[in-house]
């Protein structure tokens, strides 16, 4: 399933900014497995919807480190692993705002 999604927040500011769209691809994802340096999107428990950049595959590709560029960023530094099971898509596209 494919979704467009409009980026929120300076998390990965400069590379995805506020305004931007995303165009994701949902599990199986087309382009195969998550890697190191794919971005995705994931539901995640009193956070809600974000988007981040994987830093580290874990666990043979069911949890992933991932963190946004900004150093104050809310990512698996405060939560921890994110679970495939949370996962709603990888960045396939990215749309930039003018």
């Amino acid at each position: 399933m494919l979704r467009l999604l409009k980026v929120r927040g300076h998390s990965l500011f400069p590379d995805f900014r506020e305004g931007d769209y995303v165009l994701t691809a949902g599990f199986p994802f087309p382009s195969g497995k998550i890697r190191a340096g794919d971005v995705i999107v994931f539901r995640q428990p009193g956070y809600g919807v974000l988007i981040k950049r994987v830093r580290e595959v874990l666990e043979q590709g069911r949890a992933f480190d991932v963190r946004g560029t900004q150093v104050n960023s809310t990512d698996s530094r405060n939560f921890g692993p994110v679970s495939r099971d949370q996962i709603s898509g990888k960045v396939i596209w990215h749309i930039r705002q003018k």
